[in-house]
């Protein structure tokens, strides 16, 4: 059995953590970015179809693209973060599966089912944010992820082929800890929880 980890790791991942909406103006290599994906794409995914992609906006240039696309409250924080990413899901992603998912022909079930593409790509795709999250924070990164977008716009400008669907948006960098708010409300276990 593993042992569970120590508390000062479960207060950077989840105790202490907050959505963070300032940032230090601190740059993210690319040794960061790259190390975050490494950590990311060890996540489970149904058929281990991984479908996320990610768009990684930190040249003003890119960011000056992305702004048309942001709703006001969220875009000067945006602009403002040292890194922003656009987590898309791929409707081409059961074209991978021969090789993820060797074990039969799931690329011929999503041929034969189309229906299935989108709601099985968008539902792994949201896993694989919530593993960028964790591990975003596990390399000490703060991350505000937000859907206050509109992801037509984005679509059109990043992904003007269609094959790519933007999914949802987040700042990531090193927060202003001194900016942090309070930790909103959660639900107590017993209010969205059973054992049976």
């Amino acid at each position: 059995m593993q042992e569970p980890l120590d508390e000062t790791a479960l207060n950077q991942l989840f105790l202490d953590a907050r959505s963070t909406h300032r940032f230090l103006p601190t740059a993210v290599g690319e040794d960061i970015i790259v190390r975050l994906y490494d950590l990311l794409k060890l996540g489970p995914t149904g058929y281990n179809s991984q479908p996320a992609r990610y768009l990684f906006i930190r040249s003003p240039e890119a960011k000056a693209k992305l702004a048309p696309a942001l709703s006001s409250s969220n875009r000067d924080k945006t602009l403002a973060a040292p890194l922003n990413v656009v987590v898309a899901w791929d409707s081409r992603f059961h074209d991978h599966l021969p090789d993820l998912f060797p074990a039969y022909d799931a690329k011929g079930f999503f041929v034969g089912a189309p229906e299935w593409i989108e709601p099985t790509a968008r539902t792994n795709a949201t896993l694989q944010a919530a593993y960028l999250f964790i591990a975003a924070r596990a390399l000490g990164l703060d991350v505000g992820p937000m859907s206050g977008f509109k992801p037509a716009l984005i679509d059109q400008e990043f992904f003007p082929d269609g094959r790519f669907k933007s999914l949802l948006l987040a700042n990531l960098g090193y927060g202003d800890r001194e900016a942090r708010k309070p930790r909103g409300p959660r639900l107590a276990f017993q209010d969205v929880a059973r054992v049976l």
